[in-house]
């Protein structure tokens, strides 16, 4: 494999080989061929090649087992099961599951670090072009805002991944400036800040609408602003540790700064009628008012299999002559399903939700359970004619991962040829939403919760509950077909910072449910070794696979710098703590 900085040198030499890639649904033209001159390789029309490269390389650079969605790695959550077959069945994202065995040298963590700077190497160099143009080129400014917000995206993966980063900001170092980056130049607070720093930039940059749907507006900077300053005003400033060891009060602020609803607003965003309209592939319910920025796949733009999501290649159910060859990977837990159940008062049973399972005849739950997991005694993904029971076309492992099945990232097998296609594996054309209303929602009532500010942060809360219990457009016949139980009410009443803190906490698992946060909130709030340690005394009892598991404090936070990467460094990369 090759370290970081071989990627970044014969990247940027080989830029205008993968600037021919396709992109995205607006960005799919072709990079001349052949040897350009100087001048031609300086103009507008040409560095607008390179730009629609930089977008290109996060359709292009994720794979099945390094997806960008990071699903592959929030299989340490305890939302999801790993799934597959067996245990054995893609090994080392079990060891991640269990939180034992996980080794620097595993091929999945150096296998994503390296995707993402490749993504980071094209970006850089996009932005190196940018720089070279003159101000004859009318957009530079424009675009080297997009470029500043992709760079910003691959440093903030690879930060919430591996915690101690070399960060790339320059575009002009020499080739011994490369081999002396580190990954310890800046704190972990000071890593945040230069991401924030791009971000920004563009921030000021960007318009408030874009024609074309991929590329970021200023409404999208700003929600990525406020996750960002989120993660870094839960500080973890001993550097020996992975201990929340304060929370910043003037990061919650910039939170709030940037999650204005003014700012959303004026760009047209909003809560979705229904929440699982973000989860719909036809083009009519794509980038819809909730949509602030996603990643935009396609099924047609002239390649064979057109510029598809892979990404998910692996999550697919292998329906018996549907979906024969799907792999059944991130299953939802049981927990997460206990989750969903509401009280006599609609409400989530926040202390209580997993001392008993979750039972469809009885129990009341949220409506967003049903758009969330497909169950045994249900239709998947909302057509009666593939009904799920506890058969091997809804687990390829016999039930050692149970029978649920994710619903956010699958596709109604009716569309099958359409927007679900076969090609080395099952495919979509369906976007992934990066940023998403309810997300700025919940980030903003977690800062007000915070600052002492309740009422604001209960009412943010309550938005979130009134859209989930409207959300029934497509199980409007459960409760009389199936015998479930929708009930969920908002909140009323006082409540106190620490019982706030917990209503934000549950909201936001149940609204980002298998959207890839929760392992990540875990860590960000530091509660992963209490939380993951529960539940895998939970889960221990009911399956053999969690026998031996357990979540080591200031280790299982982040992953090991990979093995490969800390040897081709010349001993400029320090490792995580945890004795890896």
């Amino acid at each position: 494999m090759k370290s970081i900085n071989n990627i970044i040198k014969s990247l940027a030499a080989l830029t205008l080989a993968f600037a021919a890639s396709s992109c995205s649904d607006f960005l799919n033209e072709q990079v001349p061929q052949g040897t350009l001159s100087d001048e031609q390789v300086n103009t507008p029309a040409y560095v607008d090649k390179q730009v629609t490269a930089a977008y290109a390389i996060f359709v292009s650079a994720e794979d099945i087992n390094a997806s960008f969605s990071l699903w592959n790695y929030d299989v340490r959550s305890d939302d999801a099961y790993k799934g597959g077959s067996t245990t054995n069945d893609g090994d080392v994202f079990h060891q991640l599951e269990v939180s034992q065995g996980i080794l620097s040298t595993s091929w999945n963590l150096n296998d994503i670090w390296v995707r993402l700077y490749n993504s980071l190497s094209r970006v850089n160099a996009a932005i190196h072009a940018v720089e070279s143009c003159d101000d004859s080129y009318v957009l530079k400014q424009e675009r080297m805002a997009e470029l500043r917000f992709l760079r910003a995206y691959a440093h903030f993966q690879l930060k919430r991944l591996f915690k101690k980063i070399p960060f790339v900001l320059r575009t002009d170092l020499t080739y011994d400036e490369y081999g002396q980056i580190t990954n310890t130049e800046f704190t972990n607070d000071e890593g945040w800040a230069k991401i924030a720093e791009d971000l920004e930039w563009a921030y000021n940059v960007l318009p408030v609408t874009q024609e074309d749907k991929g590329r970021p507006t200023k409404a999208a900077c700003a929600a990525f602003l406020a996750k960002v300053y989120l993660y870094k005003a839960y500080r973890q400033d001993n550097e020996n540790t992975n201990e929340v060891t304060s929370i910043n009060e003037d990061d919650l602020r910039k939170v709030i700064e940037y999650t204005a609803p003014a700012i959303y607003s004026a760009g047209g965003y909003a809560l979705e009628k229904d929440i699982h309209n973000n989860f719909r592939p036809e083009e009519q319910f794509e980038n819809g008012p909730e949509s602030i920025w996603a990643i935009q796949y396609s099924r047609n733009d002239g390649t064979k299999y057109g510029s598809l999501n892979l990404g998910y290649g692996l999550i697919c159910p292998n329906i018996v002559n549907v979906t024969d060859g799907g792999c059944d990977f991130y299953k939802p837990s049981q927990n997460l399903v206990n989750a969903f159940r509401t009280g006599a008062d609609g409400l989530p049973l926040l202390d209580d939700y997993n001392k008993a399972d979750y039972d469809m005849a009885t129990d009341n739950a949220d409506p967003r359970l049903f758009l969330t997991v497909g169950m045994p005694g249900l239709p998947y993904m909302f057509n009666t004619k593939f009904m799920m029971d506890r058969s091997s076309s809804w687990s390829r492992s016999g039930g050692l991962y149970g029978y649920n099945v994710t619903l956010k990232q699958n596709v109604d097998p009716a569309l099958l040829g359409s927007y679900l296609i076969k090609s080395s594996f099952w495919a979509s054309s369906m976007n992934r939403i990066v940023f998403r209303y309810a997300d700025v929602l919940l980030m903003r009532a977690e800062a007000e919760a915070q600052l002492g500010n309740t009422a604001e942060a209960i009412n943010l809360v309550n938005q979130i509950r009134t859209r989930a219990a409207g959300s029934t457009q497509m199980i409007s016949n459960y409760p009389s077909k199936y015998g479930v139980k929708f009930y969920c009410k908002n909140y009323s009443g006082t409540f106190s910072k620490e019982q706030t803190m917990k209503i934000v906490k549950m909201e936001r698992r149940l609204e980002l449910a298998m959207e890839s946060e929760r392992f990540l909130d875990l860590v960000r709030w530091g509660e992963a070794a209490t939380v993951l340690n529960a539940y895998y005394a939970v889960e221990k009892s009911k399956c053999n696979i969690y026998e031996e598991a357990k979540f080591t404090p200031n280790k299982n936070e982040y992953l090991p710098i990979p093995y490969q990467q800390v040897s081709a460094a010349n001993g400029n990369y320090k490792q995580n703590c945890g004795n890896w």
